[in-house]
C-alpha cells in the first residue's frame, strides 16, 4: 500500500525536513466504515503513512465507525474539537443542508472515481465545498472514492428503458427516485433482506454495494445479470479536520496532509477496483452468470433523470444551488451531460 515514485518519496522527505522544528499533532480521525472492512484497512494504512511521511510531526490514528459518536454526528464532532477527523460520506449530513446530498453522492454524475476525484481537483469542487464548511469550523482536505457500486439483478437490463415495471430495492431519497423516473418500481428493503427477496422473486434487481462485496453476500447466486461498472452510485469519501487545527499548521504541514490524501485516494482505488475486478474475472468465467456493460449513451440517459433530482434538492437551499450549477457546468465541458 502507498507505494510512492522516487519523486513523490523526495518530496515527502523534504516535507519531513521542513516540519521537524514545528508544532507536533496527533491527530483521531474517525472513519464511517466498520473495522476490518477493507475500505478501513486503507484508511489505517492511511495514517500510518502520514505518520512515517511526516517523521512523526502529524501522528493520525483511525477510529472506526461509532467508536466515539455516532456516523452522522461527526460533522458537528469535527466543529467541537471532539474530533480531529473523519473519512467519511458526505451525504450523511444532507439533513443540515441539502448541499451535502448533492456533493456527497448525485446520483448518476460519475461512472469511475476518477470523474468525482477530476470535479473536485479541477472543477472547482474543492474550493466550493470549504465554502460549506467553514460555518462548520471544519476544512475538507481533500475527496477520495471508490468504484462505482454495481446493479445486482435476476434479468437482463442494458440500458435505461429496461428498467420499465422493474420491481427493485433502492434507497430513499434521490437514487429511488431517479429509478422511479427511469420506469422501475423501487421499494425499500434493508440490505439483510436483498438476498431471500431477489431469491424469492419479491423483487428483480437491487441496488446494493459493490460487485465484490455483492459477491460475498451470495447475491450472484440469485441474481445473474450484475450490471457492471456501476452507473448510478458512486459517492465522496471525504477526508476532512477540524478548521483551528488546520490553520494551526505550517504551509509545509498542510502540503503534507494534502499530498497524503491523494496517495489515499489512489491506494483506495487500487484495493477496491482490484477486488471488483477479481470477482469480475470469475463471473465471467461462469456460464450461468452474464455481466451488462452499459455503453455511455445509456449512462448519459439516466444521468439525466439524476439531472432532474439534482435540480429538486437545488431548490433548497442556496448552498445546494451553488453545488448543482459548478456539478453541471463541469459535467457539461466534459461532454457527460
Amino acid at each position: 500500500m502507498f507505494a510512492r515514485t522516487i519523486v513523490a518519496a523526495a518530496l515527502a522527505g523534504g516535507f519531513a525536513t521542513a516540519a521537524m522544528a514545528q508544532q507536533s499533532y496527533d491527530l483521531t480521525f474517525q472513519s464511517s466504515d466498520p473495522s476490518g472492512s477493507a475500505a478501513y484497512k486503507v484508511q489505517e494504512a492511511w495514517a500510518e503513512h502520514l505518520t512515517e511521511m511526516s517523521d512523526g510531526q502529524i501522528k493520525a490514528k483511525m477510529v472506526p465507525a461509532g467508536s466515539i459518536v455516532e456516523y452522522n454526528e461527526t460533522l458537528d464532532a469535527l466543529g467541537a474539537g471532539i474530533l480531529d477527523g473523519h473519512i467519511t460520506d458526505s451525504s450523511y449530513f444532507t439533513g443540515k443542508d441539502p448541499a451535502f446530498a448533492l456533493i456527497g453522492n448525485p446520483v448518476g454524475a460519475y461512472s469511475r472515481p476518477e470523474e468525482l476525484l477530476a470535479f473536485f481537483n479541477e472543477g472547482g469542487g474543492t474550493e466550493l465545498y470549504n465554502e460549506i464548511l467553514e460555518p462548520y469550523n471544519v476544512h475538507f482536505i481533500g475527496p477520495a472514492a471508490q468504484p462505482a457500486e454495481a446493479m445486482a439483478s435476476k434479468i437482463p437490463i442494458d440500458g435505461v428503458d429496461d428498467f420499465k415495471g422493474v420491481k427493485m430495492r433502492a434507497p430513499e431519497g434521490m437514487v429511488q427516485s431517479a429509478f422511479a423516473m427511469a420506469g422501475a418500481a423501487p421499494v425499500n428493503l434493508p440490505q439483510s433482506e436483498v438476498f431471500t427477496s431477489l431469491d424469492k422473486g419479491v423483487i428483480d434487481a437491487a441496488d446494493v454495494t459493490t460487485l465484490a462485496t455483492n459477491d460475498s453476500l451470495g447475491i450472484h447466486d440469485v441474481a445473474k445479470h450484475p450490471i457492471y461498472p456501476g452507473f448510478h452510485s458512486l459517492p465522496l469519501n471525504e477526508v476532512s479536520i477540524n478548521k483551528d487545527t488546520w490553520e494551526s499548521m505550517t504551509d509545509e504541514q498542510r502540503a503534507m496532509m494534502e499530498q497524503s490524501v491523494k496517495d489515499y485516494a489512489t491506494d483506495l482505488i487500487a484495493t477496491m477496483r482490484a477486488k471488483d475486478s477479481e470477482v469480475a474475472e470469475k463471473l465471467r468465467a461462469d456460464p450461468d452468470v452474464t455481466i451488462h456493460d452499459w455503453s455511455e449513451e445509456e449512462r448519459k440517459k439516466f444521468r439525466a433523470f439524476g439531472k432532474e433530482q439534482w435540480k429538486s434538492y437545488a431548490d433548497q437551499s442556496g448552498n445546494a444551488q451553488k453545488v448543482f450549477d459548478t456539478l453541471t457546468a463541469y459535467l457539461e465541458s466534459q461532454g457527460r451531460l
